[in-house]
C-alpha cells in the first residue's frame, strides 16, 4: 500500500514515510492509494479481538511494516494502558448504543489513536535510518492535545510542542495539558482559537526556510493531528469492533446497515467511518453531529463550506472550529480523486473564506447527512439521558444524541445506531452538573468533579483524581503569530 496527496504531488510513498511526514510537501493530505474491501472476510473478522482486529486492518494499510513491528506497537499501546480489556466498550441505552471511547490514559477517543501512532512512527523513524530527530506539532482543541502529550512522552528521538487556545478548552483540559510531565514536551498556549492554532502549524509545515533552519538544527517535522495517517488509519478499527460487538450480541444480523452519529470539528473521527465505509462495513448514514458552530452542516446542506462567521465558544470546546482539516479527504474522494479540484476549493477557501462544490460531489456525499444542537439542546439531552437511564454523557456526545433523536423524527429510519461518545463527562463536570439542574459557581473545578460523583453515584476516573495536587509545569503563553518563536525556544535553537 502506498499514499498519496489530495492536492496532486504524483509521488506515492510508503506508509512509514507518510507518518513521518506528517503533511504532503504540496499541502496536501495522505490518503491510501486504494482501499481493502473486508465485506467478505466480516464472518471471519468478528471472532477477532481488539487487538487482533486493529493487526488485521493496519497489515493492509501499514505494507512496510513487518507482522513483528505491528505487534510489538498494538500491544505497547493497548495492553495495559486502558481501564478495560475491550478498550472500546459499547453499552445500550434505550434502542440506541454508545460506542464509549474513552477508557484510555486522558478520557477522550484521541487516545485510540495516540496510543499507538507514538510506537509506529518510532518503527518508522528506525525504519527509514532517519539521521535527524522528529518534531511533532500539534494544535489541540482541547483532547488531542493531552493524548498526544502522554503517548509521545519521554520517547527517544522525538520532541512534541503542543499548541491550545487559552480559552478555548475546558479547565480540565488546559490542567491535564499544563501538569505533563516529561523529557521531551512543551505545551503553549496561544492568545486566539483553534483556528488560529491550526492555521500556525499549517503556515510552520508550509514555511520552507522554517523548515530548513529546523533541518540544520537536527530536526523534521511531523504531525499528531489528524492530519496525520497514523492518527485516521486507527479510527477505523473501533467502526468494525462495534459493529461486531452488535453482531456477537445478536442486536443485528450479519450486513444490516448501521448508523454511525458523530460529534464532529476536525472531521477525523467521522472520515474514519467513512474510510469503514468503503471497506465493506455494512453502514446505511454517517450522521455529523455540529455544534452551534455549524459549518459542516451548512456544508452537507448546501454544498457551500463557509467560514466567514465567527467561532462559537460552547460547551463543547473540541467541535470549536471552522476548518475541518479532514473534510479536504472526503472531497477527494466525492471528485473522484481530481486534485485540481481540490486545488481550485482550497485556494477558494483562502483567498475567499469559502467554496462550493459540483452537483456531482455533492450526489456522491449521500452517505452523509448532519444536524446540529444547540446549547439548550445539549443541556436538554443530558438530563434527559441520565434522568431517564442513569446514564451520564458528557456535552459533545450530547451533541451527537441530540443530532440522533431529531435524525429519528424525520426520517423514521428504524436501522441500529451507535453514538460514538468521545469524552468522559468528568472532564466536563461543570457543565454535566449544570445540565442536570445543579447550578455551579464555585471556581474551584475539583469541587464539581467530586459533586458530580456523590449526586450521580458514579466514579471519578483515576486519570482525574491523579490531576489532584499536580503541579504546573507549563505556563507559556504566546500570541497566534509567534509559535516559530516559542519552537525555538523550547528547542534551544
Amino acid at each position: 500500500m502506498k499514499f498519496i496527496s489530495t492536492r496532486g504531488n504524483k509521488e506515492s510513498i510508503t506508509a512509514s514515510k507518510a507518518i513521518i511526514k506528517g503533511i504532503a510537501e504540496d499541502g496536501g493530505l495522505y490518503v491510501p492509494s486504494k482501499f481493502p474491501n473486508f465485506r467478505d472476510e466480516l464472518k471471519e473478522l468478528c471472532k477477532l479481538d481488539y487487538c487482533q482486529l486493529t493487526f488485521y486492518i493496519l497489515r493492509n494499510f501499514l505494507s512496510d511494516f513487518t507482522d513483528e513491528e505491528l505487534k510489538y506497537c498494538i500491544n505497547s499501546a493497548y495492553r495495559s494502558t486502558f481501564s478495560t480489556e475491550e478498550i472500546t466498550p459499547i453499552t445500550k441505552i434505550d434502542k440506541d448504543y454508545f460506542l464509549e471511547l474513552y477508557h484510555g490514559p486522558t478520557l477522550a477517543f484521541k487516545d485510540i489513536a495516540l496510543s499507538l501512532m507514538p510506537y509506529l512512527l518510532e518503527v518508522a523513524i528506525n525504519k527509514n535510518n532517519l539521521d535527524k530527530d522528529i518534531l511533532i506539532l500539534t494544535a489541540t482543541s482541547g483532547d488531542t492535545g493531552k493524548a498526544a502529550l502522554e503517548g509521545f512522552k519521554n520517547l527517544d528521538r522525538i520532541k512534541i510542542s503542543v499548541f491550545f487556545p487559552e480559552d478555548g478548552v475546558s479547565d480540565i483540559q488546559k490542567l491535564q495539558m499544563k501538569t505533563q510531565e516529561g523529557k521531551n514536551v512543551f505545551v503553549c498556549g496561544i492568545k486566539g482559537n483553534f483556528d488560529d492554532a491550526q492555521s500556525g502549524v499549517k503556515n510552520i509545515f508550509s514555511n520552507l526556510a522554517f523548515n530548513k533552519y529546523l533541518n540544520e538544527n537536527g530536526y523534521l517535522l511531523s504531525s499528531a493531528n489528524s492530519i496525520n495517517i497514523g492518527r485516521l488509519i486507527p479510527q477505523i478499527i473501533y467502526y468494525f469492533y462495534s459493529y461486531f460487538k452488535l453482531y456477537n450480541k445478536n442486536e443485528i444480523n450479519l450486513f444490516d446497515k448501521v448508523n454511525y452519529v458523530v460529534p464532529s470539528g476536525n472531521f477525523g473521527n467521522i472520515l474514519a467511518g467513512y474510510y469503514a465505509k468503503e471497506m465493506g462495513l455494512p453502514i446505511n448514514k454517517l450522521i455529523c453531529a455540529s455544534n452551534e458552530n455549524k459549518v459542516l452542516y451548512d456544508f452537507f446542506e448546501t454544498g457551500q463550506y463557509d467560514i466567514n462567521r465567527d467561532l462559537v465558544l460552547t460547551t463543547s470546546p473540541s467541535m470549536d472550529i471552522l476548518i475541518s482539516s479532514n473534510l479536504e479527504r472526503l472531497l477527494f474522494e466525492s471528485c473522484n480523486r481530481d486534485s485540481k479540484m481540490i486545488n481550485a476549493l482550497y485556494k477558494s477557501l483562502y483567498n475567499n473564506g469559502f467554496y462550493k462544490i459540483s452537483n456531482l460531489m455533492k450526489d456522491n456525499l449521500k452517505s452523509f447527512c448532519s444536524y446540529y444542537a444547540s446549547e439548550d439542546d445539549v443541556n436538554k439531552s443530558i438530563k434527559h439521558v441520565f434522568e431517564n437511564y442513569n446514564y451520564l454523557i458528557d456535552t459533545h456526545t450530547a451533541v451527537a444524541y441530540s443530532a440522533l433523536q431529531e435524525y429519528k423524527s424525520s426520517t423514521q429510519d428504524k436501522s441500529k445506531s451507535i453514538i460514538l461518545s468521545t469524552a468522559s463527562p468528568y472532564k466536563f463536570s461543570t457543565d454535566v452538573l449544570n445540565a442536570i439542574g445543579y447550578k455551579v459557581n464555585d471556581e474551584n473545578y475539583f469541587n464539581s468533579i467530586d459533586k458530580l460523583s456523590i449526586i450521580t453515584k458514579t466514579a471519578i476516573p483515576n486519570p482525574i483524581n491523579d490531576l489532584k495536587g499536580k503541579k504546573i509545569i507549563h505556563n507559556s503563553t504566546y500570541e497566534k503569530n509567534d509559535l516559530e518563536l516559542s519552537i525555538k525556544n523550547f528547542l534551544e535553537i
